[in-house]
């Protein structure tokens, strides 16, 4: 109880404060209340706390209002309600022990991934850094709960086979195109699907697309991609403005789900281990790289924020490093 009543003085006093007075305040409050007995008044009714789900409701207000994609969103909201429920108290009543316990048990429970479970920590993360910065709590518990470390695997890029394979046997232009575009821009599928007709420059064999966040930048295609497209584009007699429509009438603008479903389908029938368009834009990264590309372009192309982003993205040719030990360094 003697905790939570200093927390709630700290909480009143956070914005004629600075940190310094603060943690002054917290130092002279603890020796004050030291071997003191301290219990509430229940005939004293404080003043209601703003209810947890109303505080994240503005959270995801404020995500939304940032760019953030209603499918974020949506990941933000399931983490952060499962939390709130099961810890079940006032968000400035939350330590540290609590959530990390919260973490325990939960990773106990799914049995989930450290990779998952670094997913929760970060979000929760965000959730707690944003409660501080709008003064709701005096400091975020989740600070001292650290980022977990896990192993790296190496994850697989397309072979050349590969990609001839799933060329070949694509079954429709409109997926060759789709094939191509992905394997040669390395844009994520809801880029792809958000492609409108009018956003491709032939031309200069480029266009533009709006990735995490809205932000906008340009993606290049090669030769063959322009051929397909231009061929695919040719079998339509549909007037929806949408780069990729459904096969079927009324031709509507595809989605990501059908890009997914699609490309599943025809790993399956390859015998093409974990197709998904997400690898495509792995293996442009990784073979950009591999050929020498500066890994900084590679960023700028995949429209990545943060270069650590990007190297985890790539797979180096380990025949590569062993040449450039022997040019640089034997």
């Amino acid at each position: 109880m003697k905790d939570e009543i200093i927390r709630e003085v700290e909480q009143g006093m956070l914005e004629v404060l600075d940190n310094a007075q603060r943690a002054q305040l917290h130092r002279v409050l603890e020796h004050a209340l030291f071997g003191t007995t301290v219990a509430r008044d229940v005939s004293v009714r404080p003043e209601p706390e703003v209810p947890n789900v109303t505080v994240a409701e503005r959270f995801y207000e404020a995500k939304r209002l940032e760019g953030c994609s209603e499918r974020t969103i949506r990941y933000y909201r399931l983490t952060i309600c499962k939390m709130l429920s099961t810890l079940d108290m006032p968000l400035v009543h939350m330590t540290t022990e609590n959530l990390r316990k919260y973490l325990s048990d939960y990773q106990e429970e799914r049995k989930c991934s450290k990779l998952n479970m670094d997913n929760i920590r970060r979000i929760l993360s965000s959730f707690f850094s944003w409660l501080e910065d709008e003064n709701y709590i005096l400091k975020s518990p989740v600070r001292r709960i650290h980022k977990i470390r896990m192993e790296c695997p190496v994850k697989e890029a397309y072979t050349d086979e590969a990609l001839e394979q799933m060329r070949d046997n694509c079954g429709s232009i409109r997926d060759l195109a789709i094939i191509d575009l992905l394997s040669s821009t390395g844009m994520r599928v809801g880029e792809l699907v958000g492609l409108n007709r009018a956003d491709i420059d032939f031309e200069n064999r480029e266009c533009v697309v709006f990735g995490k966040g809205g932000k906008e930048r340009p993606a290049y295609f090669d030769a063959r991609t322009k051929i397909h497209l231009k061929n695919y584009l040719g079998t339509r007699s549909d007037d929806n403005p949408a780069l990729f429509v459904s096969l079927a009438a009324p031709h509507e603008r595809l989605k990501i789900s059908g890009v997914e479903i699609r490309l599943r389908r025809l790993g399956r029938r390859l015998g093409i281990n974990r197709v998904h368009p997400h690898k495509f834009r792995r293996t442009m990264a990784t073979r950009a790289i591999d050929k020498g590309m500066p890994v900084e372009q590679v960023q700028r192309l995949l429209g990545h924020s943060k270069i650590d982003t990007t190297m985890q993205y790539a797979l180096v040719n380990q025949s590569n490093v062993k040449n450039s030990h022997k040019r640089f360094i034997a």
